[in-house]
């Protein structure tokens, strides 16, 4: 057996449905929803515990007569709370009013609200489920990200700087503080395990443009190339690995490109041992907010029959023919052929290129 099979244990096959969660931005966080509504009932309590005590002289404690503010605060208890004891109760025509047309309607509203506040806690599930729903319903062509990492948010801000509207970027990973830190970048957020395969179909990856793995662990994420295969074969998968040896591995899985992070800025570090400007160009290069990017498209038709070196006004440095991989200096072999995919760097559009 090979060192690369030697270094992943591909982990069992989940069958059973894990419990998950979907993440959205909105305006307001739950707990700070729950806050609000917290707050909102304590200054109506005290609204209704102010209009008794002002009217305290229409109010009469059947026990020794006398109303004092800890009276009026029993009665506002349980005026609210609908108990009525009876041992305190309105005695004029306009303590009876006052509690009709004033303070019925606070009791209502506080009501409402203890009552929608556990209608969501308690339909949560079913209220996520539909959001779920509508949501699958709208995504298409959307960019999955799996996990939320470094290498993830990396990506999922370069997508986006690249022309995938925020709204079509979905995050799945399995720790919840990083979805709402994605959620708060407008990204949406799935609470899961990436190589579930009931995860990736909430994710919509039938209708799915690609699918970014940067799991941080070479076994998971050949688990979840070969499950998004069997769900989407033909989606496009990148995948980071994080050794060497399991590039062969991840790729046999069915990845159409794979990134290692760590082995670039190893060749890179390197590199600036001799060099002073190559890693800061590399970075540029890289970057959509760059001054310079590096960019793959199709042949025009103007262009076939030519060489690279003629082609312009940017700077073609490699055609993709097949399987083949042509640089500037082959001669004839560089001259455009109808189906080649050129990879050419071009000034960025970015607005704060400088």
């Amino acid at each position: 057996m090979s060192p690369a099979r030697q270094s992943i244990m591909i982990p069992p096959v989940r069958t059973q449905k894990p419990r998950k969660r979907l993440y959205i931005k909105s305006g307001h966080s739950p707990e700070r929803v729950l806050l609000h509504r917290i707050g909102l009932i304590l200054g109506l309590i005290g609204l209704v515990l102010l209009i008794f005590w002002l009217d305290r002289d229409g109010i009469k404690d059947t026990h020794d007569g006398h109303m004092s503010f800890g009276d009026v605060a029993y009665f506002t208890a349980v005026t609210i709370t609908t108990v009525g004891y009876g041992d305190i109760v309105p005695t004029s025509d306009r303590a009876r009013m006052v509690d009709t047309i004033f303070v019925t309607p606070l009791r209502l509203i506080i009501w409402f609200i203890f009552l929608g506040t556990a209608y969501e806690l308690v339909l949560q599930r079913w209220l996520e489920t539909r959001r779920m729903t509508r949501l699958q319903k709208s995504l298409r062509d959307h960019v999955i990200i799996c996990g939320y990492g470094h290498s993830g948010r990396s990506a999922a801000h370069e997508a986006v700087l690249r022309g995938t509207p925020i709204g079509q970027v979905l995050i799945i990973d399995q720790h919840a503080e990083n979805l709402k830190a994605a959620a708060e970048h407008g990204y949406i957020g799935l609470l899961g395990d990436a190589t579930s395969e009931y995860i990736l179909a909430d994710a919509g990856i039938a209708q799915a443009k690609a699918l970014l793995i940067c799991l941080g662990r070479d076994d998971s994420a050949v688990l979840a190339i070969l499950t998004s295969r069997h769900l989407n074969p033909d989606i496009r998968v990148i995948a980071s690995a994080s050794e060497e040896e399991n590039i062969k591995l991840i790729r046999q899985a069915g990845a159409d490109a794979i990134i290692a992070p760590s082995i670039v800025g190893g060749y890179l570090m390197a590199d600036s041992v001799e060099s002073t400007h190559v890693a800061d160009y590399i970075n540029d290069l890289m970057q959509s907010d760059g001054r310079v990017r590096l960019i793959e498209r199709a042949v025009e038709p103007e262009e076939i029959g030519k060489t690279m070196r003629e082609l312009g006004p940017n700077l073609v440095v490699r055609i993709n023919r097949g399987k083949e991989h042509i640089g500037f200096w082959e001669g004839e072999r560089s001259r455009v052929q109808p189906n080649d995919r050129l990879l050419e760097i071009e000034p960025s559009q970015a607005p704060d290129a400088h």
